[in-house]
């Protein structure tokens, strides 16, 4: 598997293609692309479902070789809008046109096929709070379990004000145990505000056979395939990740470090 922090590969086009193969896993893939005006990102994933989240700026997109229209709104990550989102069922053809400076990533895992094309967002994704003190953080439920709109992916993004924690207390969800604990590969897509800054991210497990920690700098990628993985924001820099899933069920249940159990509280992403 090599390192678990991958770094984007150019300025340009296709900065990341994390396929299951890369990884070392059985599920999760993403791939970033980073458009200028008028530059396209196309791909068809046979036996893979995707979710299309336009990250920055906007997108003309064709899907099965229908017109979405221009999509996207925010032009930073860090006005805390809903993204425009596309499911993208297994072998549809895909292709977004950039008409301004745009950030796109696929997100995509194992998918059966029957579901159609479908807008995810901005309707229905509404900003959600948790936590609390240094551990609060801001969430855009793309595509979590409580949306029966795909048959593996989870995908969140969460919005970590400076100075605080998140996917906080430590915890993991690396064996298939339902309902008390499920199998989750998980990818991080960091994004920093100021963007020469960099944060923190740790993954280990239990008994510390797996124990890295990182620096993600912005449009770094985290892998996550086991163990407990808490991220931290410096002191003035605002950190942005957007969160890919997916695992032999669809739902999300983990278990808290036992160290940390007495923060037991709400569910953390």
């Amino acid at each position: 598997m090599g390192s678990l922090l991958r770094k984007p590969k150019g300025q340009t086009g296709l900065v990341h293609a994390i396929t299951p193969e890369d990884a070392g896993w059985g599920y999760v893939g993403f791939d970033l692309w980073r458009l200028a005006p008028e530059e396209i990102a196309a791909g068809k994933l046979e036996g893979r479902e995707a979710i299309l989240v336009l990250v920055e700026g906007r997108a003309e997109l064709t899907a099965a070789g229908q017109s979405l229209g221009e999509l996207g709104g925010r032009m930073s990550v860090f006005e805390r809008t809903p993204p425009h989102c596309v499911y993208i069922p297994p072998g549809t053809t895909w292709q977004a046109r950039a008409t301004t400076p745009c950030v796109l990533a696929v997100c995509s895992a194992p998918s059966p096929g029957g579901r159609p094309v479908q807008m995810l967002g901005p309707d229905g994704i509404v900003l959600e709070s948790r936590g609390e003190g240094t551990n609060a953080r801001y969430i855009n439920n793309i595509a979590m379990e409580g949306r029966d709109v795909a048959d593996s992916l989870l995908v969140t993004e969460v919005f970590t004000p400076a100075g605080h924690w998140s996917s906080y207390p430590p915890h993991r969800h690396d064996e298939d145990n339902f309902p008390d604990l499920t199998y989750l590969e998980e990818t991080y897509y960091h994004r920093l505000d100021p963007s020469d800054c960099f944060g923190f991210q740790r993954v280990f497990t239990d008994d510390l056979s797996l124990d890295e920690t990182m620096a993600p700098a912005d449009h770094d990628v985290v892998l996550v395939p086991k163990g407990h993985h808490p991220c931290a924001a410096p002191h003035g820099v605002e950190m942005y990740y957007l969160n890919v899933m997916a695992g032999p069920r669809r739902a999300w249940r983990f278990q808290t470090h036992p160290a940390f159990a007495h923060m037991m509280g709400p569910r953390v992403t």
